[in-house]
């Protein structure tokens, strides 16, 4: 598409990125003489008009938010079926490219380009709008380190139905970066934007993913059943209050996690600002706590024993002391009340700071680890933490069929995690399965049709199988049907067709070899039947000229199907013609025979005389195909009939 004008302003020049659906050029906006970016739908999307609707949905969902994290929109057209988008041209790179050179990232600049990320998200949310799909492909970063988050193909608007589109669309998101709840097919807000920029974060501390696997479906378990690896267990250097913030960005139930972008920037700030006060060394927990060099005491180094520890501090009566030098000795009184206010400012600052970074949990002297809780009831977990030192409150009740009603299925801090003993537990308890409409699983296979259910929340029951007219090795028949609401961990039967019953259309089978019609009729799920032959001046020795069913008849599949095929053109026979002289007017008379056939016209007896007196004569006549013979006695008519040397008639 090099040179391309689209509208007759925008010139594209050269490709610079291209996605699922869409490809980006750069391109100059001739109009306002700067340059720009281009996305251009795929032009094997545009016949479809979901892909369609996704494209449009994208630009209006970016085109309604203006941020300086945020690519900007500046129009949305369509030229023809090209369909495209006119953006911001960002120079720099995407985030994923930045992770693959540099990663992994010193951790303040991971907590700089997440606040960044977050702000984005946070005015997207504001306008009801769901990225779905945040990913460091998607994050741009300038030349001078900003960070933009782009392609909103997939954003989508909250309502109180925004549900993952798994009816025919897919799941939505890329699997690296979504949430348990995508994986699940389930409700999707602004924790989801929340979970994938923690893992995100994640990755730009340890230059990898913590989920990884073979395939998608793999991948997508694990972010819901499999515990992530704690960043420090693979990189060193990381502050442990970071990463509890990216723990509860990415913990597994969305009421766990922060409940706002905000409140993560909010949760950065934070950390920053106990990062600057306490220095990086204090900031990490402890690590190269050693000084550089030996401690000084500057303030103090010039002050006099007795002028710090002054007797008229601590004695009530003293005798007065005789004066030599007033002046002299309010300077030094004056000298030393400066000294210790200086030293006392300074040790407030420490003492401040100190205090500001306890709260904070950045000392680790007096931490423990928490206990596991999950699978207790109130009261068992009560007396657990109890016995560890820790207070416990109740938090959500949640759904969850793989749990006992009232027991605990999540708590924060996480178990075997490190806290300070007093801290609260808070605990989410199990209000019982819940329930949920059935999917239909019918005509899925059989293993896709197990992963629907798992993913639904119910379980597996029996699998048979059983005669059916779909698909061999495909579900034909499901327990409770499709639609109906039931328990979540209920069990689902399932019924597998064998595929005996079903139907095939007869393929076209005329004109073809004989060999070749039999094995395709194989390959149709038929049987070659009887095979009959016939001549044939049409079609040629072996070749099909007729078939028991018509193309696209549907049978039952191992039905027999007869063929008749072609043996040639059959041998042309002799016609033997018996001409009556009785029909002569005069005893002696000239006879003319003319034949017409396939070979053409012919005289086979020419104006040769004949005596009536002689009865008759017979003729045997000789040609190919059907036509006719003309007998004439004296130039008059007196037989004509029709012959066909095929089947050797004559009438």
């Amino acid at each position: 598409m090099s040179s391309k004008i689209l509208a007759g302003r925008y010139e594209l020049f050269e490709k610079i990125g291209e996605g699922g659906m869409s490809v980006v050029y750069k391109a100059k906006d001739r109009l306002l003489n700067r340059y720009i970016a281009i996305k251009v739908l795929k032009p094997e999307f545009i016949s479809d008009q979901k892909f369609i609707e996704s494209f449009r949905r994208e630009s209006q969902a970016a085109a309604s938010l203006s941020h300086p994290n945020i690519v900007n929109i500046f129009d949305v057209g369509q030229e023809g079926n090209i369909h495209y988008i006119v953006m911001e041209l960002v120079e720099g790179r995407t985030l994923s490219d930045l992770i693959r050179e540099e990663g992994p990232l010193p951790y303040p600049r991971v907590i700089e380009l997440a606040k960044q990320i977050a702000a984005a998200l946070s005015v997207a949310h504001r306008h009801q709008i769901i990225h779905r799909d945040v990913k460091p492909h998607n994050v741009l970063i300038t030349l001078d380190g900003t960070a933009k988050i782009t392609d909103f193909g997939i954003a989508k608007a909250v309502n109180s139905s925004t549900i993952v589109d798994n009816t025919g669309g897919g799941i939505m998101g890329s699997v690296h970066y979504f949430s348990p709840e995508q994986a699940r097919g389930g409700y999707v807000d602004e924790k989801s934007d929340i979970y994938s920029l923690g893992i995100v974060m994640y990755e730009m501390l340890t230059g990898r993913v913590p989920f990884d696997g073979d395939n998608p479906v793999n991948i997508a378990l694990m972010h819901i059943n499999s515990e992530m690896v704690h960043p420090s267990k693979l990189i060193s250097g990381i502050p442990p209050a970071l990463e509890r913030i990216v723990l509860k960005a990415t913990d597994k139930y969305q009421t766990n996690r922060f409940a706002s972008a905000d409140e993560l920037i909010k949760a950065l700030d934070n950390l920053e600002f106990v990062g600057n006060i306490v220095g990086d060394a204090l900031f990490l927990g402890g690590e190269d706590m050693e000084p550089e060099r030996p401690y000084e005491e500057p303030i103090f180094d010039n002050m006099e024993e007795d002028e710090y520890y002054d007797d008229d501090d601590y004695e009530e009566e003293k005798k007065p002391k005789k004066k030599k030098d007033g002046n002299k000795k309010k300077d030094k009184a004056s000298s030393k009340k400066k000294k210790i206010i200086m030293a006392a400012a300074i040790a407030g600052v420490v003492v401040v700071g100190l205090i500001v970074a306890w709260a904070a949990g950045l000392f680790g002297g007096s931490e423990t680890t928490v206990p596991d809780l999950t699978g207790m009831t109130f009261e068992q977990a009560e007396m657990k933490a109890e016995m560890e030192g820790f207070e416990l409150e109740q938090g959500d009740l949640i759904e969850d069929p793989d749990a006992e009603e009232g027991t605990v299925v999540s708590q924060n801090p996480r178990p075997d995690s490190q806290a300070k003993k007093g801290s609260t537990i808070r605990v989410n308890l199990c209000k019982g399965p819940g329930s949920a409409e059935v999917p239909d699983v019918t005509g899925k296979s059989e293993e896709t049709a197990k992963q629907m259910l798992i993913d639904a929340g119910f379980q597996v029951g029996s699998v048979d199988k059983g005669a059916s007219d779909k698909d061999e090795g495909t579900v034909f028949d499901q327990s409770p049907e499709a639609g109906v609401t039931v328990d979540r961990g209920s069990k689902v039967d399932l019924k597998i067709s064998d595929g005996s019953q079903k139907k095939v259309p007869v393929p076209y089978l005329i004109g073809k070899d004989v060999d070749e019609a039999k094995s395709e009729l194989l390959k149709a799920g038929l049987k070659p039947g009887e095979t009959d032959y016939a001549n044939s001046d049409t079609y040629d020795v072996n070749e099909v000229m007729k078939q028991q069913y018509e193309a696209g008849t549907e049978l039952k599949k191992g039905t027999s199907v007869k063929l008749t095929v072609s043996q040639g053109p059959a041998e042309p026979k002799d016609i033997n013609l018996t001409i009556d002289f009785s029909r002569a007017k005069n005893e002696i008379f000239f006879m003319t025979v003319t034949l017409s056939d396939d070979l053409g016209t012919r005289n086979v007896v020419h104006d040769q005389q004949r005596s009536k007196s002689e009865g008759s004569e017979t003729l045997q006549l000789q040609g190919e195909g059907t036509g006719t013979v003309l007998v004439t006695f004296d130039g008059e008519q007196i037989m004509q009939k029709r012959v066909d040397f095929t089947k050797g008639t004559i009438r």
